[in-house]
């Protein structure tokens, strides 16, 4: 059942509400129903939602740039990548300036011998000849010269002299001696000499003979090659005779050193 003090405040409200509807009475008692509260109506549905609003506008300058902050701890090494593949080889660049001269380093050890090489060619072929064929009469002295260029001085000289020569000395024995001297002087320690030794004759014993022979120890250079005449230890002069109707020569070649 209704409490009466509900019903009162019913009451009260429709009268109060009455009067409002009636034009004839605005000025009616609204204030008889100011004792009673009414009841809370029942919430109502919520409505939908509004449409989006429009974008606003954008800031001006995008903001002020922030204050730089710390520095982060270094991270951990990264572990090492594959080996790459070899690039194209680049092209060649200037050449650098010359260093200073380095100091000079000290004499090392001087190393064993190494073996004898082959005798050059270049050595053997360098020869010469000088011909002639004219007689000469002359007892002692010089009979024929000939120039001859040494290239090195390492090596050593074949000199072999050609003619028909002799020695006379009638009623007697007698020796003459054909020798070859290098810019006047006799090799040494050994020469090249030839002997030709007559008993007692009074004939002609002209015959063609060949002196030859090596001379070591002689520089390189322009060499005077000459054969000459003169007498044997232990005779005196005798006639002698070089080149006789035929021709005579100096044979010149430069050989490589022999190891005896």
């Amino acid at each position: 059942m209704i409490a009466s003090s509900t019903l009162q405040c019913l009451f009260a409200a429709l009268i109060l509400f009455l009067n409002a509807v009636d034009s004839n009475n605005p000025k009616s008692d609204q204030g008889s129903v100011g004792a009673c509260s009414g009841v809370p109506g029942i919430p109502g549905t919520p409505g939908d939602n509004g449409l989006p609003g429009r974008d606003g506008l954008p800031g001006r300058d995008g903001g002020m740039k922030g204050a730089k902050g710390d520095r982060g701890d270094k991270g951990a090494t990264g572990k090492t990548g594959p080996k790459g593949s070899l690039g194209q080889r680049g092209s060649m660049g200037p050449i650098g300036i010359k260093g200073e001269k380095g100091i000079k380093g000290n004499l090392g050890e001087r190393g064993e011998p190494g073996p004898q090489g082959k005798n050059g060619i270049a050595n053997s072929i360098n020869w010469k000849q000088c011909v002639w064929n004219t007689h000469d009469d002359k007892d002692t002295g010089l009979i024929k010269e000939c120039l001859f260029r040494k290239r090195h001085s390492s090596t050593a000289l074949k000199v072999a002299y050609a003619a028909s020569i002799r020695a006379l000395c009638p009623g007697k024995a007698c020796c003459g001696r054909w020798y070859i001297t290098f810019d006047g002087a006799e090799c040494s320690p050994m020469t090249i000499e030839g002997l030709v030794y007559s008993p007692d004759n009074n004939g002609e014993p002209l015959q063609h003979r060949q002196i030859e022979g090596f001379c070591k120890s002689i520089q390189s250079g322009s060499i005077r090659v000459a054969v000459r005449v003169g007498n044997c230890p232990g005779f005196g002069s005798s006639d002698r005779y070089s080149g006789w109707r035929s021709v005579s020569r100096i044979m010149i070649e430069e050989y490589p050193q022999s190891q005896n």
